[in-house]
Protein backbone atom coordinates (compact mmCIF):
# COMPACT_ATOMS: atom_id res chain seq x y z
CA UNK A 1 0.00 0.00 0.00
CA UNK A 2 0.85 3.50 -0.43
CA UNK A 3 1.50 5.40 2.87
CA UNK A 4 1.62 9.10 2.71
CA UNK A 5 3.16 11.22 5.53
CA UNK A 6 2.09 15.15 5.51
CA UNK A 7 3.43 17.39 7.08
CA UNK A 8 2.07 18.89 10.33
CA UNK A 9 0.18 22.57 9.71
CA UNK A 10 -0.61 23.18 13.76
CA UNK A 11 1.69 25.86 14.55
CA UNK A 12 2.59 24.23 18.20
CA UNK A 13 2.94 20.55 16.33
CA UNK A 14 6.79 19.78 16.26
CA UNK A 15 6.07 15.84 15.99
CA UNK A 16 5.72 13.33 12.48
CA UNK A 17 3.71 10.60 12.76
CA UNK A 18 6.64 7.90 11.16
CA UNK A 19 10.14 7.82 12.09
CA UNK A 20 12.70 6.08 9.54
CA UNK A 21 12.88 3.14 11.94
CA UNK A 22 9.03 2.30 11.71
CA UNK A 23 9.59 3.14 7.61
CA UNK A 24 12.06 0.14 7.33
CA UNK A 25 9.74 -2.13 8.68
CA UNK A 26 7.30 -0.92 6.36
CA UNK A 27 8.97 -1.33 2.88
CA UNK A 28 10.61 -4.61 4.10
CA UNK A 29 7.02 -5.39 4.13
CA UNK A 30 6.48 -3.78 0.65
CA UNK A 31 4.60 -0.76 1.26
CA UNK A 32 5.48 2.78 -0.15
CA UNK A 33 6.18 5.24 1.66
CA UNK A 34 6.40 9.22 0.86
CA UNK A 35 7.14 11.82 3.25
CA UNK A 36 6.13 15.11 2.93
CA UNK A 37 9.39 17.48 2.37
CA UNK A 38 10.52 19.21 5.88
CA UNK A 39 7.93 16.61 7.87
CA UNK A 40 10.21 15.78 10.22
CA UNK A 41 12.58 19.16 10.76
CA UNK A 42 10.38 19.80 14.08
CA UNK A 43 11.63 16.23 15.58
CA UNK A 44 14.96 16.45 14.21
CA UNK A 45 14.67 14.08 11.13
CA UNK A 46 16.02 14.99 7.59
CA UNK A 47 14.79 14.28 4.04
CA UNK A 48 17.72 12.40 3.90
CA UNK A 49 17.60 9.97 6.79
CA UNK A 50 13.68 9.51 5.25
CA UNK A 51 15.32 8.39 1.55
CA UNK A 52 18.10 6.47 3.50
CA UNK A 53 15.02 4.30 5.21
CA UNK A 54 13.51 3.61 1.89
CA UNK A 55 11.11 6.75 1.79
CA UNK A 56 10.62 8.82 -1.22
CA UNK A 57 10.12 12.71 -0.68
CA UNK A 58 7.03 14.50 -2.31
CA UNK A 59 7.95 18.08 -2.80
CA UNK A 60 4.39 19.08 -1.76
CA UNK A 61 1.01 18.17 -0.38
CA UNK A 62 -0.70 17.85 -3.77
CA UNK A 63 2.29 15.12 -5.20
CA UNK A 64 2.61 13.97 -1.77
CA UNK A 65 -1.31 12.50 -1.44
CA UNK A 66 -1.40 11.36 -5.67
CA UNK A 67 -2.63 7.57 -5.46
CA UNK A 68 -2.09 7.98 -1.72
CA UNK A 69 -3.59 4.71 0.16
CA UNK A 70 -2.98 5.22 3.46
CA UNK A 71 -2.27 8.59 5.31
CA UNK A 72 -0.39 9.02 8.80
CA UNK A 73 -0.80 12.13 10.73
CA UNK A 74 -0.53 13.01 14.36
CA UNK A 75 -2.75 16.05 14.62
CA UNK A 76 -6.66 15.99 13.23
CA UNK A 77 -6.92 17.12 9.58
CA UNK A 78 -7.96 20.75 9.08
CA UNK A 79 -10.77 21.55 6.97
CA UNK A 80 -8.47 22.30 4.28
CA UNK A 81 -6.66 19.31 4.50
CA UNK A 82 -9.83 17.11 4.74
CA UNK A 83 -10.42 18.28 1.18
CA UNK A 84 -6.90 16.98 -0.12
CA UNK A 85 -7.45 14.02 1.64
CA UNK A 86 -8.34 11.36 -1.38
CA UNK A 87 -11.68 9.41 -1.32
CA UNK A 88 -11.68 6.08 -0.15
CA UNK A 89 -8.19 5.94 1.59
CA UNK A 90 -7.34 5.43 5.07
CA UNK A 91 -6.66 7.94 7.67
CA UNK A 92 -5.11 7.09 10.86
CA UNK A 93 -4.22 9.81 13.28
CA UNK A 94 -5.48 11.55 16.34
CA UNK A 95 -9.21 12.94 14.97
CA UNK A 96 -10.40 14.70 18.76
CA UNK A 97 -13.93 13.64 17.36
CA UNK A 98 -15.62 13.48 21.03
CA UNK A 99 -14.47 17.42 21.37
CA UNK A 100 -15.25 18.34 17.83
CA UNK A 101 -17.81 15.47 16.29
CA UNK A 102 -17.95 17.49 13.48
CA UNK A 103 -15.07 16.27 11.94
CA UNK A 104 -16.48 12.64 11.58
CA UNK A 105 -18.83 14.20 9.04
CA UNK A 106 -16.89 16.20 6.79
CA UNK A 107 -14.36 12.81 6.88
CA UNK A 108 -17.57 10.30 6.24
CA UNK A 109 -18.81 12.80 3.15
CA UNK A 110 -14.98 12.60 1.87
CA UNK A 111 -15.38 9.13 1.76
CA UNK A 112 -12.18 8.33 3.95
CA UNK A 113 -11.54 5.36 6.33
CA UNK A 114 -10.63 7.48 9.78
CA UNK A 115 -9.27 5.63 13.04
CA UNK A 116 -9.19 7.95 15.56
CA UNK A 117 -5.86 6.95 17.69
CA UNK A 118 -7.48 8.59 20.91
CA UNK A 119 -9.96 5.98 20.71
CA UNK A 120 -8.19 2.31 20.74
CA UNK A 121 -9.69 0.74 24.12
CA UNK A 122 -7.58 0.94 27.36
CA UNK A 123 -7.37 -3.22 27.11
CA UNK A 124 -3.97 -5.34 27.32
CA UNK A 125 -4.08 -6.43 23.97
CA UNK A 126 -4.10 -2.86 22.63
CA UNK A 127 -1.57 -1.45 24.38
CA UNK A 128 1.33 -1.43 21.74
CA UNK A 129 -1.18 0.87 20.16
CA UNK A 130 -1.90 3.74 22.74
CA UNK A 131 -0.78 6.43 21.61
CA UNK A 132 -2.71 8.53 23.79
CA UNK A 133 -0.61 6.47 26.72
CA UNK A 134 2.33 7.13 25.21
CA UNK A 135 2.27 10.89 24.87
CA UNK A 136 0.81 11.55 28.30
CA UNK A 137 3.38 9.52 30.18
CA UNK A 138 6.12 12.47 27.99
CA UNK A 139 3.46 14.96 29.07
CA UNK A 140 3.90 14.17 32.97
CA UNK A 141 7.54 13.87 32.92
CA UNK A 142 7.83 17.23 30.71
CA UNK A 143 5.51 19.17 33.24
CA UNK A 144 7.56 18.37 36.20
CA UNK A 145 10.63 19.51 34.38
CA UNK A 146 8.83 22.65 33.75
CA UNK A 147 7.73 22.92 37.39
CA UNK A 148 11.43 22.38 38.62
CA UNK A 149 13.04 25.13 36.50
CA UNK A 150 10.03 27.49 37.71
CA UNK A 151 10.20 26.90 41.53
CA UNK A 152 13.66 28.51 42.69
CA UNK A 153 14.34 26.27 45.09
CA UNK A 154 16.24 22.62 45.06
CA UNK A 155 14.10 19.45 44.20
CA UNK A 156 16.14 17.14 46.00
CA UNK A 157 17.78 17.36 49.70
CA UNK A 158 21.41 18.53 50.20
CA UNK A 159 23.37 18.16 52.86
CA UNK A 160 26.13 20.96 52.61
CA UNK A 161 28.26 22.70 55.05
CA UNK A 162 26.40 25.75 55.00
CA UNK A 163 23.32 23.27 56.47
CA UNK A 164 20.89 21.34 55.12
CA UNK A 165 18.46 21.68 52.54
CA UNK A 166 15.17 20.24 53.05
CA UNK A 167 14.22 18.53 49.73
CA UNK A 168 11.10 20.00 47.76
CA UNK A 169 7.35 18.68 48.16
CA UNK A 170 5.23 18.10 45.64
CA UNK A 171 1.61 17.28 45.27
CA UNK A 172 0.57 15.48 41.76
CA UNK A 173 -3.15 15.50 41.29
CA UNK A 174 -4.49 12.18 38.99
CA UNK A 175 -2.51 8.94 38.68
CA UNK A 176 -3.18 8.32 35.35
CA UNK A 177 0.10 8.14 32.95
CA UNK A 178 0.47 11.05 32.64
CA UNK A 179 0.47 11.64 36.67
CA UNK A 180 2.09 8.54 37.72
CA UNK A 181 5.13 9.52 35.34
CA UNK A 182 4.94 12.72 36.75
CA UNK A 183 5.39 11.13 40.07
CA UNK A 184 7.87 8.98 39.03
CA UNK A 185 10.14 12.42 37.88
CA UNK A 186 9.79 14.37 41.04
CA UNK A 187 10.96 11.30 42.57
CA UNK A 188 13.77 10.55 40.70
CA UNK A 189 14.66 14.54 41.42
CA UNK A 190 14.88 13.75 44.74
CA UNK A 191 11.69 15.74 45.69
CA UNK A 192 9.25 13.93 48.70
CA UNK A 193 5.72 13.06 46.92
CA UNK A 194 2.27 13.00 47.70
CA UNK A 195 -0.31 12.26 45.13
CA UNK A 196 -4.36 12.38 44.97
CA UNK A 197 -6.91 10.02 42.77
CA UNK A 198 -10.39 10.04 43.38
CA UNK A 199 -9.83 5.97 42.25
CA UNK A 200 -8.66 4.45 45.13
CA UNK A 201 -7.21 1.00 42.46
CA UNK A 202 -4.36 3.55 42.22
CA UNK A 203 -3.21 3.54 45.61
CA UNK A 204 -1.08 0.39 44.90
CA UNK A 205 0.34 2.62 41.81
CA UNK A 206 1.51 5.55 43.38
CA UNK A 207 2.77 3.84 46.56
CA UNK A 208 5.14 1.10 44.41
CA UNK A 209 6.91 4.84 43.11
CA UNK A 210 7.65 6.23 46.11
CA UNK A 211 5.04 8.27 46.86
CA UNK A 212 2.72 8.77 49.39
CA UNK A 213 -0.98 8.38 48.29
CA UNK A 214 -3.49 10.72 49.92
CA UNK A 215 -6.85 9.03 51.32
CA UNK A 216 -10.29 10.86 51.11
CA UNK A 217 -13.21 9.15 52.67
CA UNK A 218 -15.43 10.60 49.33
CA UNK A 219 -18.53 8.15 50.72
CA UNK A 220 -18.43 7.03 47.28
CA UNK A 221 -16.28 5.08 44.27
CA UNK A 222 -14.51 7.81 41.93
CA UNK A 223 -14.25 4.64 39.49
CA UNK A 224 -15.56 5.51 35.97
CA UNK A 225 -15.82 3.68 32.60
CA UNK A 226 -13.09 2.46 30.63
CA UNK A 227 -10.69 3.00 33.92
CA UNK A 228 -10.95 6.82 33.57
CA UNK A 229 -12.73 8.91 36.90
CA UNK A 230 -16.10 9.45 37.15
CA UNK A 231 -18.24 12.54 38.72
CA UNK A 232 -19.11 12.72 41.83
CA UNK A 233 -21.44 14.17 44.55
CA UNK A 234 -21.17 17.72 45.39
CA UNK A 235 -21.04 16.34 48.97
CA UNK A 236 -18.07 14.14 48.03
CA UNK A 237 -16.61 17.25 46.30
CA UNK A 238 -16.68 19.20 49.03
CA UNK A 239 -14.94 16.82 51.53
CA UNK A 240 -12.21 16.31 48.54
CA UNK A 241 -11.69 20.29 48.51
CA UNK A 242 -10.92 20.69 52.41
CA UNK A 243 -8.27 18.15 52.75
CA UNK A 244 -6.73 18.62 48.99
CA UNK A 245 -6.47 22.35 50.81
CA UNK A 246 -4.86 21.53 53.64
CA UNK A 247 -2.32 19.41 52.14
CA UNK A 248 -1.33 22.36 49.06
CA UNK A 249 -0.39 24.73 51.77
CA UNK A 250 1.91 22.73 52.81
CA UNK A 251 3.57 21.93 49.21
CA UNK A 252 5.85 23.66 46.85
CA UNK A 253 4.92 22.25 43.33
CA UNK A 254 1.06 20.86 42.50
CA UNK A 255 0.86 19.20 38.98
CA UNK A 256 -2.35 18.70 38.19
CA UNK A 257 -3.32 15.46 35.54
CA UNK A 258 -6.83 15.15 36.08
CA UNK A 259 -8.40 14.98 32.10
CA UNK A 260 -10.71 12.38 29.94
CA UNK A 261 -10.93 12.21 25.96
CA UNK A 262 -13.37 14.71 25.05
CA UNK A 263 -14.86 16.15 28.27
CA UNK A 264 -14.21 19.34 29.72
CA UNK A 265 -11.20 18.81 32.22
CA UNK A 266 -12.82 18.76 36.04
CA UNK A 267 -11.82 21.94 38.18
CA UNK A 268 -9.52 20.53 40.85
CA UNK A 269 -8.22 23.26 42.26
CA UNK A 270 -10.15 26.31 43.31
CA UNK A 271 -8.88 30.48 43.88
CA UNK A 272 -8.83 29.62 48.08
CA UNK A 273 -6.79 26.36 47.42
CA UNK A 274 -4.32 28.62 45.23
CA UNK A 275 -4.24 31.17 48.23
CA UNK A 276 -3.38 28.95 50.45
CA UNK A 277 -0.58 27.82 49.10
CA UNK A 278 2.65 29.32 50.07
CA UNK A 279 4.39 32.74 47.91
CA UNK A 280 7.10 30.69 45.72
CA UNK A 281 4.85 28.13 45.13
CA UNK A 282 4.34 26.82 41.62
CA UNK A 283 1.21 24.73 40.12
CA UNK A 284 1.57 22.86 36.30
CA UNK A 285 -2.16 22.40 34.47
CA UNK A 286 -1.46 19.87 32.48
CA UNK A 287 -5.16 20.19 31.59
CA UNK A 288 -5.21 23.86 30.58
CA UNK A 289 -6.38 22.96 26.57
CA UNK A 290 -9.07 20.85 27.93
CA UNK A 291 -10.57 24.00 29.75
CA UNK A 292 -8.56 23.36 32.92
CA UNK A 293 -7.72 22.08 36.21
CA UNK A 294 -6.64 25.25 38.10
CA UNK A 295 -8.88 27.98 38.44
CA UNK A 296 -6.80 30.68 36.75
CA UNK A 297 -4.70 28.75 34.41
CA UNK A 298 -4.14 29.92 31.19
CA UNK A 299 -2.92 27.85 28.00
CA UNK A 300 0.55 28.69 27.58
CA UNK A 301 0.92 31.79 30.09
CA UNK A 302 2.37 31.97 33.37
CA UNK A 303 0.10 33.63 36.03
CA UNK A 304 0.91 34.56 39.30
CA UNK A 305 -1.49 35.65 42.05
CA UNK A 306 -0.17 36.47 44.77
CA UNK A 307 3.16 34.93 44.22
CA UNK A 308 1.95 31.47 43.23
CA UNK A 309 2.43 30.99 39.76
CA UNK A 310 0.34 28.81 37.47
CA UNK A 311 1.65 27.36 34.48
CA UNK A 312 -0.27 26.20 31.71
CA UNK A 313 1.72 24.65 29.17
CA UNK A 314 0.38 23.55 25.65
CA UNK A 315 1.38 20.04 23.79
CA UNK A 316 3.87 19.07 26.08
CA UNK A 317 4.84 15.92 24.27
CA UNK A 318 5.99 18.32 21.15
CA UNK A 319 8.20 19.32 22.94
CA UNK A 320 9.83 16.11 23.48
CA UNK A 321 9.14 15.54 19.94
CA UNK A 322 12.02 13.22 19.02
CA UNK A 323 11.35 10.59 21.63
CA UNK A 324 7.45 11.25 20.98
CA UNK A 325 7.65 10.41 17.52
CA UNK A 326 9.55 7.79 17.88
CA UNK A 327 6.69 6.33 20.36
CA UNK A 328 3.73 7.70 18.25
CA UNK A 329 5.24 5.77 15.24
CA UNK A 330 5.43 2.60 16.90
CA UNK A 331 2.04 2.97 18.03
CA UNK A 332 0.41 3.90 14.87
CA UNK A 333 2.22 1.06 12.82
CA UNK A 334 1.23 -1.50 14.98
CA UNK A 335 -2.61 -0.63 14.91
CA UNK A 336 -2.20 -0.26 11.10
CA UNK A 337 -0.96 -3.82 10.84
CA UNK A 338 -4.13 -4.65 13.26
CA UNK A 339 -6.36 -3.32 10.72
CA UNK A 340 -4.71 -4.23 6.92
CA UNK A 341 -3.56 -7.67 6.48
CA UNK A 342 -1.89 -8.97 3.14
CA UNK A 343 -1.88 -5.36 1.72
CA UNK A 344 -5.73 -5.24 2.26
CA UNK A 345 -7.36 -2.89 4.62
CA UNK A 346 -9.46 -5.97 6.69
CA UNK A 347 -12.20 -4.16 9.21
CA UNK A 348 -13.32 -6.30 11.53
CA UNK A 349 -16.19 -4.49 13.20
CA UNK A 350 -16.97 -7.71 15.97
CA UNK A 351 -13.22 -6.59 17.28
CA UNK A 352 -13.01 -4.52 19.89
CA UNK A 353 -10.04 -2.27 18.67
CA UNK A 354 -11.56 -1.95 15.31
CA UNK A 355 -14.93 -1.07 17.14
CA UNK A 356 -13.59 1.37 18.95
CA UNK A 357 -11.21 3.27 16.62
CA UNK A 358 -12.49 3.32 13.46
CA UNK A 359 -14.78 6.42 13.14
CA UNK A 360 -15.88 6.94 9.36
CA UNK A 361 -16.04 3.98 6.56
CA UNK A 362 -17.96 3.54 3.32
CA UNK A 363 -19.07 7.21 3.05
CA UNK A 364 -20.82 7.20 6.70
CA UNK A 365 -19.96 7.75 10.36
CA UNK A 366 -19.45 4.33 11.64
CA UNK A 367 -18.63 5.28 15.48
CA UNK A 368 -21.02 4.84 18.36
CA UNK A 369 -19.76 7.67 20.28
CA UNK A 370 -19.54 9.69 17.69
CA UNK A 371 -23.02 9.01 15.84
CA UNK A 372 -24.69 9.74 19.25
CA UNK A 373 -22.79 13.08 19.08
CA UNK A 374 -24.09 13.99 16.18
CA UNK A 375 -27.75 13.06 16.68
Amino acid sequence: MKIAVPREVHPDEQRIALVPDEIRKLVKAEHEVVVETGAGAGSSYTDEMYRQAGANIAASSDELYKDAEVIFKVRPPQKAEIGKLPQGCLLISFLEVLREPGIAKDLAEQNVTAVGLEMVPRISRAQSMDALSSQASAAGYKAVLIAAEAIRKYFPMLTTAAGTVRPARVFVLGAGVAGLQAIATARRLGATVEAFDIRSATKGEVESLGAKFIEIDLGESGEGEGGYAKEISEEAKKREHEVLKEVMSKCDVVVTTAAVPGKKAPVLVTEDMVAAMKPGSVIVDMAVEQGGNVVGSRPGQRVDVNGVTIIGPINLPSQMAIHTSQLFARNIVTLFNHLVQDGQLTLDFADEITAGAVITHAGEVVNKKAKELLA
